[in-house]
């Protein structure tokens, strides 16, 4: 049998074998922990047996597949160890921050520090122990007496809307839990975490890819958490927390409902923004708008310009993109390739200048960026503003204190916008807000760019590369964040996504994220209808048919 294996070269093994036996036969070559592998380019688990020619690729804790595997399978030996200390608790696994997970524990009483560190005491006699973690193909009529036995009702009403007879569940020392997704195949990988008491709940931390064998630090990130208290507010307003919950509305026919008071939030949001800045008219000059790709900036801002409108305001929007220097003094990234996304690649000292003037109530002539020629061209029609004209500017580097240097603090306002997904698809597993707003973006370039999904996939870690190092890394000093998911968008934008993704075959390096994408959508019945959808909403940005943007 003949394997070709990323790394290592062309091998001849004599009989079958498990990914995991052939992980440790070169051990030697991996200089971090191995978690999963694709076989011919299908994401498999370490217990899968090759039994035939193939391409194989390890990943290990430095890949962000390898890594995802690495934390899901840790959430589920922390869960484990929750209810082997705490009996008949419930664990909530609820948002990200950062290179950890925050978590809340409902007991017969409050945890506190005691508690999280029998906790954690737990998880390391589970590790040392290095424990089977088993994958059981189980019906999913005997899955739904199960978990409604251990009155487990979030899962019992996503299970209830699955197309399949069988799902896979995991099992460890007689716990068995349902996760979507791969795990590793014994508790003695999972070496690397650490747990903190954050009241009321628990932070679990693990590493970052970039350093797979040292637990991140936790960094407090306050207004982020805010932010994500809000959405659970709103789930809670909305009585949606996980996908079951919306199928259940969505198969009643109550869709229509759920679009409007999600909209409504949404509006009440920017409306509640709008009077901030109003009510600090005469200081606030100029309004920063910054989030990752995808996040719905650009319709975000024209529904803040219009609720300003109704404060009285009148304001004016400058882009960003026409403040590029000459494409022949682009600054080039690590790959000698040109970096629109740096900070250089804007002429900050005309921006400042031009803002300030702006600011004085002089005379500005604004540039107009040539993207066909590369270089700027400048207005002769001269701009001028008044006191009740606030300057709203969006961009990658709005919350970046560089970018506006000569503009006192005290006359900026930044936001953070971003697509905090609200719902789960059950307590225990959470919905990767990255994974909507790719969905969003994949749909976007489909529709407005002509890109397919293989191009957008493809250049995706790029994107998220870009947002950690110039957005991620300044959200706290955002004046306030907006949420811009909507917890029914999933449902609509399945029937868009979907074809597109079917497009990528099995020869693509696109196909694992393309299959897991697809997996995950089908958890979701779709919504057909769109008519209750107003032509302001956020959505309207990436399925089309906004007031906001000519298309």
């Amino acid at each position: 049998m003949k394997l070709s294996i990323e790394k290592i070269g062309e091998v001849e093994l004599d009989k079958p074998m498990t990914l995991l036996e052939i992980y440790q036969k070169y051990k030697e070559k991996f200089p971090y922990i191995v978690t999963a592998a694709s076989v011919d380019n299908e994401l498999r688990d370490l217990n899968f047996k090759v039994e035939r020619d193939a391409k194989i690729r390890f990943f290990d804790m430095s890949d962000d597949i390898g890594m995802q595997v690495y934390v899901r399978s840790l959430t589920f030996l922390f869960i484990k160890a929750c209810h082997d200390v705490l009996l008949d608790c419930k664990v909530h696994i609820e948002h990200s921050l950062g290179d950890a997970l925050y978590t809340e524990v409902y007991w017969k009483q409050p945890i506190g520090q005691e508690e999280v560190e029998t906790i954690e005491k737990r998880m390391k006699e589970i590790v040392e122990k290095d424990l089977p973690i088993k994958r059981l193909r189980v019906p999913v009529e005997e899955a739904l007496v199960y978990f409604k036995t251990l009155g487990y009702e979030d899962k019992v009403r996503v299970l209830k809307y699955r197309k399949k007879d069988h799902i896979h569940i995991y099992e460890m020392d007689g716990f068995k839990d349902f996760f979507y997704g791969y795990m590793v195949p014994s508790t003695g990988f999972l070496k690397w975490f650490k747990l903190k008491f954050h009241l009321p709940g628990i932070i679990l931390q693990f590493p970052n890819p970039k350093n797979p064998l040292e637990v991140s630090p936790f960094k407090e990130q306050p207004k982020l958490s805010r932010i994500f208290r809000e959405a659970e507010r709103w789930a809670h307003i909305l009585e949606i927390a996980d996908v079951g919950a919306l199928n259940e509305y969505i198969s009643k026919g109550m869709a229509g409902e759920i679009i409007r008071i999600a909209e409504a939030l949404h509006e009440k949001k920017i409306a509640q923004i709008a009077d901030i800045i109003a009510e600090n008219k005469e200081r606030l000059r100029v309004i920063l708008i910054a989030g990752p790709s995808s996040s719905g900036k650009t319709t975000f801002a024209q529904r803040l310009m219009v609720q300003l409108r109704v404060n009285g305001l009148r304001p004016i929007a400058i882009s960003l993109d026409n403040y590029f220097v000459d494409r022949d003094k682009t600054p080039l990234d690590e790959e000698g390739k040109p970096d629109f996304e740096a900070l250089e690649a804007i002429d900050l000292k005309l921006f400042n200048q031009q803002l300030a003037a702006l600011i004085q109530g002089r005379e500005v002539y604004l540039p107009k960026y040539n993207f066909i020629k590369g270089t700027r061209e400048f207005s002769k029609i001269p701009t001028q503003i008044e006191k009740d004209q606030p300057i709203v500017i969006e961009g990658i580097h709005g919350l970046n204190e560089t970018l506006t240097a000569l503009i006192p603090k005290e006359n900026k306002f930044k936001i953070y916008v971003s697509a905090l997904t609200q719902i789960s698809i059950d307590n225990h597993n959470r919905i990767s807000t990255t994974d909507t707003r790719l969905i969003r973006r994949l749909v976007r370039d489909s529709r407005c760019r002509g890109a397919d999904a293989k191009k957008t996939i493809a250049m995706w870690p790029s994107v998220q590369r870009g947002a950690q190092k110039h957005i991620f890394a300044y959200q706290e000093e955002a004046d306030v964040m907006f949420n811009s998911a909507l917890v029914y968008e999933l449902a609509v934008l399945k029937k868009y996504a979907e074809p597109l993704l079917l497009q990528i075959t099995k020869d693509d390096p696109e196909y694992i994220v393309a299959s897991y994408l697809l997996k995950f959508l089908d958890y979701f019945l779709p919504i057909e209808d769109e008519r209750d959808i107003p032509l302001t909403s956020i959505l309207r940005e990436f399925i089309g048919g906004s007031c906001f943007l000519v298309e």
